[in-house]
């Protein structure tokens, strides 16, 4: 006749989590009952991460041997009640209970100190009620202030107050519980004429109930008398179902006097399960398919006065839905706190919630919901609280500073728009227009005996290559695609070795020449153009051939990086092959190493004829760009590794533009009377 007691503690556990109550005491009647209760409940509390932070049995009776017994177990009893995080305190029991609560906490506290020991917050469960009996009436009642209590949902009924105004022992002679009641509740006692007594107050037996405190007696009616009541009128309804029936056995109907003896308790079961009423408060009474009754569970806030009274208010409800599960709805606007409180939310918890960017640690040998918060390792997030582990973002995203959410990537490469861009754009432009300039100019003065020096076609391919060179630069630049994946490498490769092998023919060129001004040598048949162009053709399909290997096996391709960078997605050409990339840098590098072999050892011919030692300079320069190149481009990344090629590239190239051209310039520009042929044969000794 009562709602199942397994929704109650699912409520209890709806409560606490709607609070965030997660470090909270319990404390139950020492029987079985109480015993059930503890089983019940803790391992619901675990499943839904909450802990108890102590579990406390209360002795059904006030019993003991001796006065050190009961000392004893007061203060065993009363030590958790100095757990300042456990502020919420959850009871199980019935009215005696209570009273021995109070009793506790009145002897290790006599003055009602309003100290942050008894600021909690009380639930208690439908079986208890708030009570106090003889002395404890007087004793202060408002360390209970703000209780919640779970209780049998009821309504008032009509007249229900009314009929306790009439209940009256005068009208009543011969009931002795009456009598009993009316003694403790009054604190007076009837007159009793086989043992007279002097007594300070007698019972009239027409005191009036409605004058009685609360913690003495309510008028209004409670959720078990509510179930009483509905019981009697379902019991009623059944029988009457049953006498008007057609279906009463023939046995019964023979008899005119049907008793009620007659009746077995089963054959109310059929009648009792399709039961469904109205009752005189207006609900509807009926069993579910479990053959249980009860509308769920109300829950009240209990608010006290001055005057040792309290009032309930209603503040929310336990009741099931569609399958059959509890749901709990509660206002908390309604609710009245302790007032150490404040009036602002309590907070029962072992330890504080880990923000956002923390995560939660076990302290050792303690409950999991006792931990210490840490700050998320490096690459991980967390974006709630009390979380047990940080977690990694997205390829995409990374951590923000705080570790508390993901921020999505951008998109990084080397682009035209940005200032870094714009100023290597800008450089191999200028050069490239140089360079033009420099072979116009060579162009112009062809027949001039220092351009004709030192075979001509050598000196415009080169600079030919060299303006190559510096507009090869360009491919590195905006967002790869895939024909520029394609080309960069392989175009700047074999750009690069037809630039370096013009460089070493010219090279040999002078040395073949000075050898065969030698009397009686046999190098004068090398001296030509078939040498120089012999070199440069091989050179170049030597390149030609692992750039088509690359290309052919191995071709890049646009790609992205995530993982290189921290807040940047690198967008890039994925090389395939790391071999091959550095099999033509290390051709080139062998090419440049041997020019510079070369041009070294022709340094000292005469300076006016020979070119070679402006070679060597330019072949310096140009080895140690690129062997200072390959550490810095290997410790970068994203853009700033393109920009260590590209500025690589135009470097390079302008030493040996430099180096090798602008002597030549200067003769032929600004010194027109040098660029004559006695002046190339002179010799200096």
């Amino acid at each position: 006749m009562v709602p199942n007691e397994a929704h109650q503690y699912m409520g209890i556990i709806h409560l606490l989590l709607h609070f965030g109550w997660t470090w909270v005491g319990l404390f139950a009647v020492d029987d079985d009952s109480g015993e059930h209760f503890l089983q019940t409940l803790e391992p619901l509390l675990s499943q839904n991460a909450i802990c108890s932070a102590f579990t406390e049995r209360l002795p059904k009776q006030v019993c003991f041997d001796t006065v050190e017994d009961i000392l004893a177990i007061m203060s065993n009893i009363y030590v958790p009640f100095t757990d300042t995080k456990a502020t919420t305190f959850i009871i199980y029991g019935e009215s005696l209970t209570f009273v021995w609560l109070r009793t506790i906490i009145f002897f290790r506290d006599p003055g009602n100190k309003e100290n942050a020991s008894f600021r909690k917050v009380w639930i208690t469960t439908a079986q208890m009620d708030f009570t106090l009996l003889g002395l404890q009436r007087e004793w202060d009642f408002h360390l209970f202030q703000g209780a919640i209590a779970f209780t049998i949902h009821s309504r008032d009924l009509l007249g229900f107050k009314q009929f306790l105004q009439l209940i009256k022992p005068s009208r009543n002679q011969g009931n002795s519980f009456l009598n009993d009641f009316w003694e403790q509740a009054f604190d007076c006692l009837f007159p009793r004429s086989e043992a007279p007594m002097e007594i300070n107050e007698t019972c009239t037996g027409e005191e009036m109930l409605e004058k009685l405190p609360g913690l003495v007696f309510e008028m209004d009616i409670s959720g078990h008398s509510y179930s009483i009541y509905n019981a009697v009128y379902t019991l009623a309804h059944a029988l009457d179902e049953i006498y008007s029936s057609t279906n009463i056995p023939k046995m019964m109907v023979a008899k005119k006097d049907v008793k009620l003896e007659t009746i077995w308790p089963w054959e109310l079961h059929s009648f009792l399960q399709r039961m469904s009423y109205n009752n005189s408060a207006g609900e509807t009474v009926s069993f579910n398919y479990n053959r249980e009754m009860g509308d769920g569970f109300d829950i009240m806030n209990l608010i006290t006065f001055p005057n040792k009274s309290f009032f309930r208010v209603k503040v929310g409800r336990v009741a099931l839905n569609a399958l059959e599960e509890s749901e709990l709805t509660i206002n908390d606007d309604l609710i009245v706190w302790h007032r150490g409180f404040k009036q602002e939310l309590p907070i029962s918890v072992c330890s504080a919630s880990c923000n956002p960017g923390y995560q939660k640690q076990r302290r050792e040998g303690e409950k999991f919901c006792c931990y210490n918060c840490t700050p998320c390792p490096e690459g991980k997030i967390s974006n709630q609280k009390d979380t047990e582990d940080c977690f990694r973002c997205p390829e995409d995203h990374y951590p923000s500073k705080d570790k508390n959410r993901c921020i999505p990537k951008t998109r990084s490469f080397l682009s035209y728009k940005e200032p870094l861009g714009i100023s290597l754009a800008s450089v191999a432009v200028s050069f490239s227009l140089i360079t033009a300039l420099v072979l116009g100019i060579f162009i112009t003065h062809k027949d001039t005996p220092i351009v004709r020096a030192n075979n001509r076609d050598l000196t415009y391919m080169l600079l030919i290559s060299l303006l190559l060179c510096f507009l090869s630069a360009l491919l590195f630049l905006d967002q790869p695609g895939k024909v520029t994946c394609l080309l960069r490498q392989p175009t700047f490769g074999i750009i690069f070795s037809v630039a370096i092998s013009c460089v070493l023919a010219k090279t040999i060129t002078v040395v073949v020449a000075f050898m065969a001004t030698k009397p009686g040598s046999s190098m004068r048949k090398w001296v030509g153009k078939r040498l120089a162009n012999s070199i440069v053709l091989s050179c170049f399909l030597v390149q030609a051939g692992i750039s088509t290997v690359w290309l052919g096996m191995f071709p890049p391709f646009p790609d992205v990086d995530r993982n290189s960078l921290a807040k940047e997605i690198i967008v890039q050409c994925n090389e395939r092959s790391v071999t091959m990339f550095y099999c033509v840098l290390g051709y080139m590098g062998i090419l440049a190493i041997a020019s510079f072999m070369v041009a070294f050892q022709a340094r000292k011919l005469p300076d006016i004829f020979n070119e070679a030692k402006f070679i060597t300079f330019s072949m310096l320069a140009f080895c140690s760009v690129w062997l200072s190149f390959i550490p810095t481009y290997l410790s970068t990344k994203g853009k700033e590794m393109v920009a260590v090629e590209i500025f690589s590239i135009l470097v390079s190239s302008a030493c040996l533009l430099v180096f090798i051209f602008s002597p030549k310039c200067f003769i032929i520009v600004l010194r027109p009377q040098l660029n004559k042929k006695e002046q190339l044969i002179q010799k200096k000794y």
